[in-house]
């Protein structure tokens, strides 16, 4: 492990430890690469109940026949569970710290995701400053690229996080 290497695990007392997931402001390093595991691989009810939920009811999201006419052939995932899975498989690492989510910025969807597809995530940490209004926290973006089983890149988007300070 190098010096900039966050610390997975805090000694609570000798000989016992507690996972510590998240980063602190100082641990975001700019350049940084982290691949988010495990991969997660999307069903159908995954699709039908968060299309339904979020009131997504376009048929090419739940409705088999209707999919099965369109140039896709088979049900599309909604953008919005690719963007949700993707994006909650970066919390334990990028955000489980956090003060705040300050907001999502340029998403683009690249390439259609399938019932079956298998997602993994990389984010890029890609600038931080200190916070001129909040003593004690910074601002962090981060870049977050989704790719499925087959590498093909299906989402990418820039996020923008308030952190804390390990020691404000």
């Amino acid at each position: 492990m190098s010096d900039t290497t966050p610390p997975a695990y805090v000694e609570i007392e000798p000989g016992r430890f507690r996972e510590d997931a998240g980063l602190h402001y100082e641990d975001y390093v700019v350049g940084q690469v982290f691949e988010h595991r495990p991969g997660r691989t999307i069903t159908a009810t995954d699709n039908i109940w968060s299309s339904l939920l979020s009131l997504n009811q376009h048929p090419l999201h739940i409705d088999d026949v209707y999919a099965s006419g369109t140039p896709f052939k088979k049900l599309l995932v909604s953008s919005l569970v690719t963007f949700g899975i993707v994006n909650g498989m970066t919390v334990r690492t990028i955000s489980q710290k956090a003060v705040a989510n300050l907001g999502w910025d340029k998403v683009r969807l690249n390439a259609p995701v399938f019932v079956g597809d298998t997602l993994y995530a990389e984010t890029t940490i890609v600038a931080k400053r200190p916070s001129a209004t909040r003593a004690g926290e910074g601002i962090v973006t981060v870049h977050t690229v989704g790719r499925n089983q087959d590498g093909v890149q299906v989402i990418e988007f820039d996020r923008t996080l308030l952190a804390s300070l390990r020691t404000p």
